[in-house]
């Protein structure tokens, strides 16, 4: 009574063998298969999700500057152009490889954790959450042998939880044919601020992330075009009549 299986090293697998186990195991029951691989071929047949690697690197490299918003724009376009419609990628800021071999989160995104977390629940594919991450892991575990996760209360708990929620509740963000389109909009700081609207039947989502190292003011009136929309976080609503000022490495979530 299985539900799911994550396969290690999918793509080093012959596809046929995937092609054939899909239906094989749908036969006993519906299950759910990720593969940790970002190979477009594996969504033809066998996968319902794959790693989405490259956007997890996108997001490396913006946090010490040597990428910028415009990378991200040029990543959804090639997703668009070689995956298989409707492909669900999994978005992270960690996983098992990563933390070990490469750093923790805190070390490789620094005070920007929670907004690069953020925006792996607001761009189209669906959002991980690795082991400690909502306890504040701030340690490599180790890969080969039993090391245990620090188990404490911390502001990451309530954040991924405020995360989920809002998720939960607005179907716009919901993972492949269930979600809502992604529209990029436009800002006078095209590499710097990636503002994007989630929009499914009535529920718009705006999301607006400074990825750049200084503080900027937007005109929201340009990307309300008359609404009314309510801020998640702080809880009230807006028209967008007054311009808005984003700290550097911060975000702002819209609904409506």
């Amino acid at each position: 009574d299985i539900d799911g299986f994550r396969c290690d090293v999918a793509h080093m697998v012959p596809v046929d063998f995937w092609d054939t186990v899909r239906p094989a195991l749908m036969e006993v029951k519906p299950v759910f298969l990720l593969a940790e691989s970002d190979q477009p071929f594996l969504h033809k047949n066998a996968f319902d999700v794959t790693y989405d690697w490259r956007f997890h690197h996108i997001m490396n490299e913006i946090a010490v500057g040597h990428k910028t918003v415009k990378d991200i724009d040029m990543h959804f376009s090639y997703v668009d152009s070689v995956y298989p419609e409707n492909s669900v990628l999994m978005q992270f800021t960690s996983n098992h490889d990563e933390n070990s071999w490469n750093g923790t989160s805190y070390e490789r995104l620094g005070d920007y954790v929670q907004t690069y977390a953020a925006l792996t629940f607001i761009v189209p594919g669906m959002p991980l959450i690795y082991t400690g991450q909502e306890a504040c892991l701030d340690k490599r575990l180790e890969f080969f042998t039993k090391d245990v996760v620090v188990w404490k209360d911390c502001e990451m708990f309530d954040f991924y939880k405020k995360l989920i929620q809002f998720r939960k509740d607005n179907p716009a963000l919901w993972s492949g044919n269930a979600g809502g389109d992604y529209i990029r909009l436009e800002t006078d700081y095209p590499e710097k601020i990636y503002a994007i609207k989630r929009v499914k039947d009535d529920n718009e989502i705006i999301a607006i992330f400074n990825l750049s190292d200084e503080t900027l003011k937007i005109k929201l009136s340009d990307i309300f075009n008359g609404k009314k929309y309510i801020n998640y976080f702080e809880e009230n609503e807006e028209d967008g009549s007054l311009p808005k000022e984003i700290n550097s490495g911060s975000f702002l979530f819209f609904s409506h």
